[in-house]
């Protein structure tokens, strides 16, 4: 990766930079709305299914939404990952250029990476755990990465990937916990805030929309594993530099949460901020396989930033289901569990619904939810919803 001496700071700015400099990589995902999701989410939760919560007993909120669904599920290889890794090899190829990188080529655990490869020509080694899906591992071979496999744990891909870089003299390309991954992942909320600009204008121009203030969302959920993803659209949305003052009227900051599955204790951020340090490993099992991963030093940096991001809340696997059928029923597009947590918080959390009602009043949010991905097979839908 670029030498740390090279790194950029995390500023909107340099979000900016980033998605200049891999737009033409990527897909500008659409961004859907769907009135009854809104609808449903409007609808306080019924009495009986707070029974055996915190919230046992308690009126339930009536909070007012509006969503704004970016849809990273259609982007390259199906999730927002390409991204971040499009902006880490550039940022790469800048510094040192193709020949300096070697023969040894970039080494990763992802498939993002492969894309990014593949489309600058320049060699790959992907480890993956030998449980990966077929379907995975055939889209890795066929971008032309060669796949080496590893257990399923992190340290035993860690030994892989060690031993790969000293055969070849592959450079590591992180997943997520680098500034160039941060920022290129943050152009989703880049994206997101120009795509809701435009849709609240066309609103306006069709009489649907009275108000005459600028339209800025309210607050922005993503999942959170690694991190990279809440850390960039965080500082996307900052505005701690003069770029952002510099306008005599000061508009609303959108506010931006995280959202984890809490099963077996994936919500490590969560907790480590609710005990002031950062949570190192994560061992679960559960439904939202891409968040089972502890977030990475860097991100942990932006995410424990309550200036950059609001907070940061879990669901359980089965609110995660609900939201999951929610999507595929209502909205007709297919996401896998991991994208769906945030939805689920809007759903499920009566703190945070508690949290809208109040500040949202009459009006309500308008909330932006960032599918992330929507890498999952018939064969994983069909177990999850199956007869029981």
């Amino acid at each position: 990766m670029t030498e740390p001496s090279n790194w950029l700071p995390l500023t909107p700015a340099n979000v900016r930079a980033a998605h200049a400099r891999i737009a033409s990589h990527i897909h500008r995902t659409p961004v859907l709305t769907c009135r009854t999701l809104d609808r449903i989410a409007s609808t306080p939760q019924d009495p009986a299914d707070l029974v055996g919560t915190a919230w046992e007993g308690q009126t339930p909120a009536r909070p007012r939404f509006r969503f704004f669904f970016k849809c990273e599920n259609l982007q390259r290889i199906g999730a927002f990952k390409p991204r971040g890794a499009f902006h880490a090899v550039l940022r790469l190829l800048d510094e040192r250029g193709k020949k300096r990188l070697g023969g040894g080529g970039l080494l990763r655990i992802v498939l993002a990476l492969a894309l990014a490869a593949a489309t600058l020509s320049i060699p790959a080694y992907i480890v993956m755990p030998s449980i990966s899906t077929p379907s995975k591992i055939a889209s890795t071979q066929a971008l032309g990465a060669k796949v080496v496999f590893s257990g399923s744990t992190s340290t035993e891909r860690e030994a892989v990937t060690e031993r790969i870089q000293a055969e070849t003299g592959a450079i590591f390309v992180p997943p997520y916990d680098h500034p160039d991954i941060i920022l290129g992942q943050g152009t989703v909320g880049l994206e997101l805030e120009e795509q809701y600009a435009e849709l609240k204008k066309g609103e306006k121009e069709h009489g649907e929309d009275n108000d005459d203030e600028e339209p800025v969302l309210d607050a922005v959920f993503t999942p959170i594993g690694g991190g990279g993803l809440n850390a960039g659209v965080a500082t996307y949305f900052s505005s701690t530099t003069e770029e952002d003052n510099s306008s005599s009227s000061k508009k609303k900051k959108t506010k931006v949460f995280g959202a984890e599955p809490s099963f077996e204790g994936a919500d490590d951020c969560r907790r480590g901020l609710a005990a002031g340090s950062r949570i190192e490993t994560v061992s679960s099992k559960t439904i939202a396989d891409g968040l089972r991963t502890p977030v990475g030093v860097n991100n942990w940096a932006v995410i424990s930033d309550p200036s950059k991001v609001a907070g940061v809340y879990a669901v359980s696997d089965e609110q995660i289901k609900k939201a999951m059928r929610l999507v595929l029923e209502r909205m007709k597009v297919v996401v896998e569990p991991s994208a769906v947590v945030g939805l689920a918080v809007c759903l499920f959390d009566e703190d945070f619904r508690r949290l809208v009602e109040k500040e949202g009043g009459e009006k309500g949010w308008d909330v932006g939810i960032v599918f992330s991905g929507g890498n999952t097979t018939v064969e994983a839908i069909a177990s999850m919803f199956g007869s029981k």
